[in-house]
């Protein structure tokens, strides 16, 4: 069911480059407009509400309004919030009774890329099924028919308190009875789309914030900041001589921190504290958390130890929110900093994860750098191999004997996984095991043997 416009979180790529072109926009925002409005109503969209938020990309302006015409050529009614973190529109979507939101964002990748990601009405990333339906809709003209005029067009308007919204809804997941009065926060907001919210929301809240990267200006997003390059948070946190650092990424759906020694938190780790935190409350679904292939063992092994399981889902937040739902659970992550609290939130949100490890810091009275100590971290190696295009490893024995040599050798007391990018011309070699030279070694050996037959 895979899509060839769709990957594994929407349409993703260089901007004004197919496909991301302001042409595909429009019809992307035509065929989701007929496929959720006119085609299962019968007739014009117009009674059909969208909302539309973006990041801090040059090209945003460009898709915005892409999007609002195709939507309004189908007759629905646009609602644009403007720069918004992707789980703020998720949120603002729900709230709204909205069909459809959108975000225009290509999270963590530099801001040459821009991305599309759509919501259904409970602000969950529609599935295969239904992407794949969207995109035959923009292959088969099957839309073209339905052209609403007169006063049957829609119309986009401005929703000037977004922002403020969903300030208020952060600041209730903290607990009533505690404040961040007197924590000093270093704060990387990746010149994204948090950088307004975050800031007031950590300081409303009590705590004193030292800002980076809150300064877009279409071109800077992700450059050396954000939770891909957390090296800058880590410094400040040493030179500010702060608690925790918090870094976002573009669009704020993911989260890395750093403890009071400057050193990286990621989200397996986030993982292992909060899930143990809430084993000892009783508050874990089934006390069971969903992970993925790409978990480190350490979480596995953390959890079973505190009474927990892990449950893999297929890589990316979309399918972790589908696997929480199938199985009513409320905690699930990725080790790149997707951390959903299914409670609160549809997706992974970057702030609503740093609030609850701030919450577990206050109640506890332990620092971060103890609360981490609750997982053993196993080392990881990970290689990216630009590859020509994405075909079966299986087709290739140079690859698959690369591969068993490795897992063979690491026997039980490692693991191999060999996967494409969803969003990105590239092939991934994650090798884990207890000896991180020995590993790293392996890896450079598969990744070799995939860049002799794909690159």
């Amino acid at each position: 069911m895979r899509s060839k416009l769709f990957g594994t979180d929407g349409v993703r790529g260089i901007a004004n480059q197919y496909p991301m072109t302001g042409e595909m926009a429009m019809q992307i925002g035509r065929a989701a407009a007929y496929l959720f409005g006119s085609k299962a109503n019968k007739g014009p969209a117009r009674q059909m509400k969208v909302v539309i938020g973006k990041d801090t990309r040059l090209s945003g302006y460009m898709f915005e309004n892409a999007l609002a015409a195709g939507f309004c050529s189908m007759g629905a009614k646009v609602f644009l919030v403007g720069p918004l973190p992707t789980p703020g529109i998720a949120f603002i979507t729900r709230s709204m009774r909205a069909d459809i939101g959108v975000v225009i964002s290509a999270s963590h990748n530099l801001f040459q890329y821009n991305g599309i990601k759509i919501f259904d009405k409970n602000g969950c990333k529609l599935s295969d099924a239904v992407e794949k339906h969207i995109e035959q809709i923009i292959q088969t003209g099957e839309l073209d028919q339905y052209r609403p005029i007169d006063e049957e067009i829609g119309r986009a308007m401005r929703i000037e308190d977004a922002s403020g919204r969903y300030i208020v809804y952060l600041k209730n997941t903290f607990p009533e009875d505690l404040n961040l009065d007197g924590i000093r926060v270093v704060l990387d907001c990746a010149n994204g789309a948090s950088y307004k919210v975050a800031p007031i929301i950590l300081e409303e809240l009590g705590a004193e914030v030292f800002p980076i990267a809150v300064s877009p200006n279409g071109t800077n997003i992700n450059d050396q900041v954000g939770a891909v390059y957390p090296q800058r948070m880590c410094r400040a946190v040493h030179d500010h001589r702060a608690e925790i650092g918090i870094s976002l990424d573009g669009d704020a759906d993911r989260v890395i921190l750093s403890d009071e020694n400057g050193e990286v938190v990621d989200g397996d780790q986030i993982l292992a504290i909060c899930a143990t935190e809430m084993l000892k409350q009783g508050t874990l679904a089934k006390n069971t958390v969903v992970g993925t292939p790409m978990s480190n063992l350490g979480l596995k092994i953390a959890l079973k130890k505190a009474g927990g399981t892990l449950v893999e889902a297929q890589v990316g937040d979309r399918y972790i929110v589908e696997a929480m739902q199938k199985q009513k659970l409320n905690l699930g992550g990725e080790q790149s900093g997707h951390i959903v609290f299914l409670e609160h939130n549809t997706t992974g949100d970057g702030l609503i994860a740093a609030l609850k490890i701030l919450a577990i810091m206050r109640r506890t009275g332990k620092k971060l750098s103890e609360l981490k100590k609750v997982m053993t971290h196993y080392p990881q190696v990970l290689e990216n191999i630009h590859v020509k295009s994405k075909e079966d490893f299986s087709q290739f024995p140079q690859i698959v004997k690369a591969i068993k040599k490795v897992e063979a050798a690491l026997g039980e007391q490692g693991r191999v996984l060999v996967r494409y990018s969803g969003t990105e011309p590239l092939a991934r070699v994650m090798v884990e095991g207890e000896d991180y030279n020995l590993i790293q070694s392996y890896a450079q050996e598969i990744a070799q043997a995939i860049r002799s037959q794909l690159g």
